[in-house]
């Protein structure tokens, strides 16, 4: 399965034309979108619908730039809004949670670790916080990490294959491993990940 996973578009809308060109080209089967679609929700009907039109499905997460209800409401038929839902595709789960970036602790998340691992098969975790302690979440100028403990706990415990995350613009492109579990950040003009 051939995924186009991107985050942080923060309604830019030249990157969103290279973007959908990127998507053309490549015909990924699933697009994955970890937040900030938009700054402040400027743009966002139309960045939705310029997506919606590309007939791929797409998950698709809040990020700290967009509230829960909005986007939820402004999600079409092949774009499914996945905070605290799951999806599964064949031998493959998909989970998000959006929102945050900014809290180390999420309790809610790790609420939701018991009933994640209860249906998750191949699990793919899509959210907008990075992991602490990893290369997604250290910021250099500060000499720390800065990620989201309750992200790196849910996937210690529900070990997925795939965690995209977003968020932290310094570390657009950069790739880690937590155990066996692959996780990027892909930043907004996307990247092909092949499952």
């Amino acid at each position: 399965m051939k995924l186009l996973a991107f985050s942080d578009l923060h309604s830019n809308l030249k990157i969103l034309e290279k973007l959908i060109k990127k998507i053309q080209k490549e015909q990924p089967d699933i697009i994955l979108c970890a937040g900030d679609l938009s700054s402040y929700g400027k743009e966002l009907s139309l960045i939705l619908k310029r997506l919606s039109r590309l007939k791929i499905l797409t998950f698709i997460i809040h990020g700290n730039h967009e509230s829960e209800e909005n986007l939820n409401q402004l999600c079409s038929d092949n774009i499914i809004f996945l905070h605290k839902r799951t999806y599964t595709i064949k031998d493959y789960t998909f989970f998000g949670y959006g929102g945050g970036g900014f809290d180390p602790h999420d309790p809610k998340l790790e609420s939701l670790i018991p009933k994640v691992k209860k249906v998750a098969k191949q699990l793919i975790f899509l959210t907008h916080m990075p992991p602490y302690n990893t290369k997604l979440d250290y910021l250099p100028r500060y000499k720390k990490h800065a990620g989201s403990i309750s992200s790196l706990k849910f996937i210690k415990e529900t070990k997925p294959i795939l965690v995209v995350a977003g968020h932290l613009h310094e570390n657009f492109n950069k790739q880690d491993k937590v155990g066996k579990t692959f996780i990027i950040n892909p930043g907004p003009l996307g990247k092909i990940i092949e499952i």
